[in-house]
């Protein structure tokens, strides 16, 4: 009698087997086990515990908790929920809408993108003799996840916010253009912007 193998689907949806991290620095650090489930309960802490983190709820996360542009704090606004369940469903509406646009894998699509508009590297500032001046860094593969993240998320809130495009709509089309390496992504925008910086500053 031979054995049957059940293959997990994110929520039953989306087949995770088939997603391929092709960053090789970035693999260790984008969790893409197959889950029928996709969430922690909080229990990934301590060092690197987001990367344990499967990343459709680092993104749900994320939503949860866009983060500053600049000195000014984000408005908060009524989709942005400490709550699972609202971020989550989110999260499902983008795939979805890439799914029937993109007629992929949305998962996939979603790797790419944060693989196109992660920084290699940044700027921070050293203090030298009374004066402080930028030096170029090189950006760890968490970070440079985490960042990719935060970029998509912020980019989808600012053509959302106040317009009639709903947020689900935004973070789709945010993660198609970073994915396709546009530059009309605030994401991949932001990332050019980064690497400039960094690359004066050396």
């Amino acid at each position: 009698m031979t054995e049957q193998v059940i293959k997990f689907k994110a929520f039953g949806l989306y087949d995770l087997e088939s997603v391929e991290v092709k960053d090789v620095t970035l693999k260790p650090y984008i969790n893409i086990d197959a889950r029928l489930l996709v969430k922690s309960h909080g229990r990934n802490i301590g060092k690197f515990g987001s990367a344990k983190t499967h990343i459709l709820e680092r993104l749900a996360n994320r939503i949860a908790v866009p983060g500053h542009v600049g000195k000014k704090h984000k408005i908060i606004t009524n989709w942005a929920s400490g709550k699972y369940s609202p971020n989550m469903r989110l999260v499902l509406e983008a795939l979805d809408i890439i799914e029937k646009k993109k007629k992929e894998n949305p998962i996939q699509v979603l790797v790419r993108a944060i693989e196109n508009c992660s920084p290699r590297d940044e700027t921070t500032t050293i203090e030298y003799g009374g004066a402080r001046y930028p030096q170029a860094v090189d950006s760890s593969p968490l970070r440079r996840v985490n960042i990719s993240l935060r970029w998509i998320v912020q980019g989808s809130y600012q053509k959302a916010f106040g317009k009639k495009k709903k947020m689900a709509e935004a973070l789709a089309n945010e993660i198609m253009l970073a994915s396709e390496g546009n530059m009309e992504s605030y994401a991949m925008s932001k990332k050019n912007e980064s690497e400039k910086q960094a690359d004066a500053a050396r």
